[in-house]
């Protein structure tokens, strides 16, 4: 049997943890070969429903989970991990500005990185889920120095598979059959679903799309479909969110499918004129544990106003922060 790996978890007793955890010890992440050690961190009013949830664990008795650990301490929580998925995040409250969400949330992330600076493992990989995810990925990047700086990732892996869905649907074929689907920039209202580059069975899609339904249809319903989930169901889309993670650790750990790629917030490189300093979505491909931007792609004048407009804004987000980093 494998050496278990250890998970870390933040926000572990919230909607998107309570889904996460239990996909991650039936082996959906990272195998049904692969033992696992569950790191869950919670606040401490949330420490009570957490030990609800190490019940429920205990009662299904997975074969791959070698032990749990429950703490509202940062450093035991993060200790060796191998796997850090951050979920808890402070949500927006009425009245309250971006620039305040965004404060509000360095206070979390940026002692998270710290601490995982300190304890976790030297590899430790790090995907934010909880938003504003692309910068608050940045803050905890910035303030775990001695840690490899391209193994902080967020999330735009769930605007990915909701791109799929939606153009599945128009095309009337399964998702299954696309290929290449690129979500740009901010996991945000401004983020860019691209279809130029895709294919559907080996061929281009875009000659089949009519331009009205891409520029006023698709792009808006991907970018708003957490507010249409929101409201529809009265709650956020905490098992779609917690499938992408799964999605996106296990691509990032297993390797992306052969002639394709998916959606990753990386740090920036220059890349498609994205320099350096934001965590940027761009289409990755993965092999060996590590990730790579894909490379020589066409970019025509709709796509880059888009991509520039959601730098933009990740731009004005890491200002102010800017005294976090």
């Amino acid at each position: 049997m494998k050496a278990p790996v250890r998970i870390a978890i933040t926000g572990a007793a919230g909607q998107i943890g309570y889904q996460l955890i239990f996909r991650i010890a039936a082996g959906d992440m990272l195998g049904k070969d692969q033992p696992v050690i569950l790191q869950l961190i919670e606040i401490p009013p949330a420490l009570e429903m957490l030990k609800g949830v190490v019940m429920e664990v205990d009662d299904s008795a997975f074969p791959l989970v070698q032990d749990i650990i429950a703490t509202t301490e940062l450093d035991e929580g993060f200790n060796q991990a191998d796997y850090a998925i951050l979920v808890g995040s402070k949500p927006r409250g009425p009245g309250m500005e971006r620039a305040d969400l965004l404060s509000a949330n360095g206070q979390i992330f940026g002692p998270q990185g710290a601490s995982m600076n300190r304890v976790a493992s030297r590899d430790v990989k790090v995907l934010v889920v909880g938003n504003p995810a692309n910068t608050n990925a940045l803050i905890a990047q910035a303030n775990a120095p001695d840690l490899p700086p391209e193994n902080f990732t967020a999330m735009t892996r769930l605007d990915h598979n909701r791109a799929l869905a939606q153009l599945g649907q128009k095309q009337s074929v399964h998702h299954a059959s696309i290929r290449n689907m690129t979500i740009w920039g901010n996991h945000s209202s401004t983020q860019y679903p691209d279809l130029h580059h895709v294919n559907i069975d080996g061929k281009p899609v875009m000659p089949h799309v009519d331009q009205t339904w891409y520029e006023s249809e698709f792009i808006p319903t991907v970018q708003q479909r957490g507010a249409a989930i929101i409201k529809a169901r009265g709650a956020s889309s905490a098992a779609s969110a917690a499938s992408s993670a799964i999605d996106h650790i296990r691509d990032w750990a297993l390797g992306t499918p052969e002639n394709d790629w998916v959606s990753m917030a990386v740090p920036a490189d220059g890349s498609y004129g994205i320099e350096p300093g934001v965590i940027y979505s761009f289409p990755c491909r993965c092999n060996d544990g590590h990730w790579e931007i894909v490379q020589g792609l066409e970019i025509n004048p709709f796509s880059r106003e888009r991509m520039d407009a959601t730098d933009q804004e990740l731009r004005q987000e890491r200002q102010a922060v800017e005294d976090l980093l």
